[in-house]
Formats: structure tokens, C-alpha cells, sequence
């Protein structure tokens, strides 16, 4: 018996010293939600639409680009600032600053806009999905935490309460007023009640860890659950939470099924941008370009001055042989022609607007558009499986709170009856009329009794909460 108090007491003792920090369900999903991977791997895509959405932005705006070369040609070969043949080596250089903006492209990129900024907010949708269903999942295993914790409790008082009659029984068969043999029957019963707050305790540490798991916890770190007063949970009534009230809640505010009408959108507005890209492409563009060139070592300075010279060519007049002077027109003087100065002489701009117009590409276009549309039927039909799914879900957990309300009314009824029919029995076991195999009996009953009670407690608790989830009010116990 010594040692059975020792054992108890040591279970006691390491449970305060490993629970040093007590958690409740709010802090559970909120730690959960902030180190979960899935969730930051989904932020990381809803990043990512996002870049995808301000590029889409930026781009109805016009293009501005600089471009540069610098080389030297060898051999025959054409000077790029004369346009003549040469042989000599040339160093040349190019220099080309163009933009250009797009008119009018049947909305293509309107629609594109639209379609990222939906599928960015689908994204942030599906994130606040996802942390819903790790708030269901940590709640889960929360509620299956505290029935275990009630387990345990309930056979540490059992097993105090087999302690508390072995000590009298023995004061009595020591006074020779019982058999030894009933104190014999307590301490064996003593036994496979400590044996089983052993076990409650052991099952209480593993669901701790599997919520630890569930939180991205360390193993080793000191944790444990703070226990709510399941009465004074508020509970909404089951006739507030009626199934097809609920699902007309739900598919409003549940983000899965925002999250699907925001894709649905975004695909038809990417149907759309397709259906555009078939159409002619009215643009404008414009551009300034120089140019240098180690061939070109003289440039003109001042007016052009006219003269005549004598070319090489003659005519015969009556015998006579006459050269033929031509008119040309020449600069007052000319100057070096270094870098500066010929990027000055070689300046040009450009300005036009462009006309595209899709003939055939190998069906490119079409065939985008066509898939476009199947896309968009394929997120249609998503988008009512989930929502069937939803529905099935909603009556599923209204059908399991009715079944756990009815539960625990009966469960509370037979513990009524234990507690009631174990008190008889321990008056009559007080005065000598009763064996003490059936107070053990009696007592195990009544403690059966409690934990089904305690366990349809908290089970309809959760089952209602589930349908109050599902309305959008939260998982708070």
C-alpha cells in the first residue's frame, strides 16, 4: 500500500513539474496557424500573385528601353554611319533609346488586370482556408486531450476514493469487526486503480504530443492545456443551428467557397484576355538613335557654299573635246570628327504607330481561348462539388450534435442512477450489510458513469461548436 502511495504521489508530482505552462484553445490555434508550413508556403504563393498582379499593372503603361553597342569590323565590310563600302578597320558604335505603349487591344489587358487581382485574392482566401482547417484539426485533438485529462482525473479520485475505504476497512478488520478478506478485495482494487491512473496518464502525455505535433512544438518542451468549465461554455441552442441555415451562412462567409467564386471569376476575365488576343493589336512607338564611326574623320561646319568643278568625263563638240563641270554644294569648313560630335550629326528620331492583325499562327490564339473556357467550366464544377461537399458536411455535423445531445441526456441520467444506487450501497457497506465486492462494483459503475457523462459533455459541446464554425462565429471553447 506504501508503495502504491508513493506511486501516486510520483505521478502527481512529475505532472506539476512537466506542466508548467498551461494553454488554452486560442493560443493553440493561433501558435498552430503562425508556424505552420502549409500556411507559409500558401502566403508565399499569395506573394507571389501578388508580383504577378502589380506587374499587370505596370504593363499599361508604356515600354522605355536604352541599347548600346561597340565593336570593330574587318575586311570589305559597309561604314554603318556612310553606308559605303570600305576596307579599312572601323570602330564603331550604336546607340538606340525606343519606347513603345499599346492603343487599343480589345481590352486583353483589362481583363488581364482583373483576372490576376482575383486569383491574388483567391490565394489570400485559400490561406484563411487552410488556417481554418488547422483550427479545426488543433481543436480536434484539444477536445481529445481534455477527455483524456478527465479520464485521468476521474480515476485519481477513484483510485483516493479506494484509498479512503482500504483505510477505514483496515481500522475495522484490525478492531475485528470485518473479515481480512475485505480489505484484501481493496487493495487489490486499489492496485487496478492506480494501474489505471498510470494509464489515463500515459494516454494524457501522448495526445499532448500529438497536439504538440499538431502545433510544430518541440517534443521536449514543457506544455500542457488549461481545462474550461464546460458549463459555462455558451452554447448556441441546435434549433439556432439549423442545417439549411447554416449552409446558407456558410457558403457566404466560408473562405473555400470564396476562394472558388474568386477563381471562377478570375477564369472568365482570363477567357476574356484570350478571346482579345485574336483580334488586331493597335500600338505606337517611338525612338531616337546615333551613331559613331572611326571611318568617318571629318564632319561639315557652317553653310553649304555652292560651286562648279570639272569632273572626269567630257563631251566632243565639232572635234573639240570639253570636261564637263558640275554643280555641287560644299560645306564652309569641316571640323574633326570625334565621338560627341558625330553622335550630334548622326542624331535621328522616329515616330509611327503599328497595326497587328492575327491571320493564322497555328491556331495559337484560338486553341488559348478554348482552354480558357474549359478552365473556367472546370472551376465551375469545383466550385459545386465543394459546395456539396459543404452541405454534406453541415447536415453530418448537425445529425452528430443531435446524436451527442441525446447521448449525453441519457449518459447524465444512468450516472444519476450509479451515484444514486453507489451512496445506498455505501451506507448499507458502512453498517455491515453489504459485501465489499459490490461496493467495488457499485463504485466502478458510478465512475463509468462519470467519464461517459463528462466525455458526451464535451462531445456535444464540440459537435455544436462545429456548426457555429461552419456559421463563421470561430472555434472557441
Amino acid at each position: 500500500m506504501k508503495r502504491l502511495l508513493c506511486l501516486l504521489t510520483t505521478i502527481s508530482l512529475g505532472t506539476s513539474l512537466l506542466a508548467q505552462e498551461k494553454w488554452d484553445l486560442r493560443r493553440c490555434v493561433e501558435y498552430a496557424i503562425a508556424n505552420n508550413i502549409s500556411v507559409k508556403q500558401n502566403e508565399i504563393q499569395e506573394r507571389l500573385n501578388e508580383l504577378v498582379y502589380r506587374q499587370s499593372l505596370d504593363s499599361r503603361w508604356p515600354t522605355l528601353n536604352f541599347s548600346t553597342s561597340l565593336g570593330e569590323q574587318f575586311g570589305r565590310s559597309i561604314d554603318p554611319t556612310t553606308n559605303l563600302f570600305t576596307q579599312n578597320n572601323i570602330t564603331f558604335s550604336n546607340l538606340n533609346l525606343q519606347s513603345g505603349v499599346t492603343l487599343f487591344n480589345f481590352f486583353s489587358i483589362k481583363n488581364s488586370i482583373n483576372a490576376n487581382r482575383l486569383t491574388t485574392e483567391a490565394s489570400r482566401a485559400q490561406t484563411k482556408k487552410i488556417q481554418d482547417d488547422i483550427a479545426l484539426n488543433v481543436a480536434a485533438a484539444y477536445l481529445q486531450a481534455l477527455l483524456s485529462n478527465e479520464q485521468k482525473r476521474t480515476a485519481e479520485v477513484q483510485a483516493a476514493q479506494t484509498m479512503e475505504q482500504l483505510d477505514v476497512t483496515r481500522k475495522r478488520v484490525d478492531a475485528g469487526a470485518l473479515p481480512e478478506l475485505n480489505a484484501a478485495e481493496l487493495e487489490a482494487q486499489l492496485a487496478r486503480d492506480s494501474a489505471a491512473v498510470i494509464a489515463a496518464e500515459s494516454t494524457y502525455r501522448l495526445n499532448l504530443l500529438q497536439l504538440k505535433a499538431l502545433l510544430n512544438l518541440d517534443a521536449g518542451y514543457p506544455f500542457d492545456i488549461s481545462t474550461p468549465n464546460i458549463e459555462s461554455i455558451p452554447v448556441v441552442p441546435l434549433a439556432e443551428l439549423a442545417p439549411d441555415q447554416v449552409y446558407a451562412t456558410a457558403v457566404l462567409v466560408r473562405p473555400q467557397q470564396q476562394a472558388n467564386q474568386l477563381r471562377y471569376e478570375a477564369a472568365g476575365k482570363n477567357a476574356q484576355a484570350a478571346r482579345a488576343s485574336m483580334y488586331p493589336t493597335l500600338a505606337a512607338f517611338g525612338n531616337v538613335q546615333s551613331a559613331f564611326s572611326s571611318a568617318l574623320s571629318q564632319l561639315p561646319k557652317g553653310s553649304n557654299i555652292s560651286t562648279v568643278i570639272q569632273t572626269n568625263s567630257f563631251v566632243n563638240v565639232a572635234g573639240n573635246q570639253f570636261f564637263v563641270n558640275t554643280p555641287i554644294s560644299r560645306p564652309e569648313s569641316t571640323v574633326p570628327a570625334n565621338y560627341w560630335r558625330q553622335l550630334d550629326y548622326n542624331f535621328r528620331q522616329g515616330l509611327g504607330v503599328s497595326l497587328q492583325v492575327p491571320i493564322f499562327n497555328g491556331s495559337q490564339a484560338r486553341t488559348a481561348y478554348k482552354r480558357a473556357l474549359v478552365n473556367q467550366e472546370s472551376v465551375r464544377l469545383q466550385m459545386r462539388a465543394d459546395s456539396l461537399t459543404l452541405k454534406q458536411d453541415i447536415y453530418t455535423a448537425y445529425q452528430n450534435a443531435v446524436n451527442a445531445l441525446a447521448t449525453y441526456n441519457s449518459r447524465s441520467k444512468a450516472y444519476r442512477t450509479a451515484a444514486y444506487s453507489y451512496n445506498l450501497g455505501k451506507q448499507r457497506y458502512d453498517v455491515g450489510l453489504l459485501p465489499v465486492l459490490e461496493l467495488i462494483t457499485l463504485q466502478n459503475n458510478m465512475q463509468r458513469a462519470l467519464i461517459d457523462q463528462i466525455i458526451a459533455r464535451y462531445d456535444f459541446v464540440f459537435r455544436t461548436k462545429i456548426l457555429e464554425f461552419y456559421r463563421g462565429t470561430g472555434m472557441v471553447l
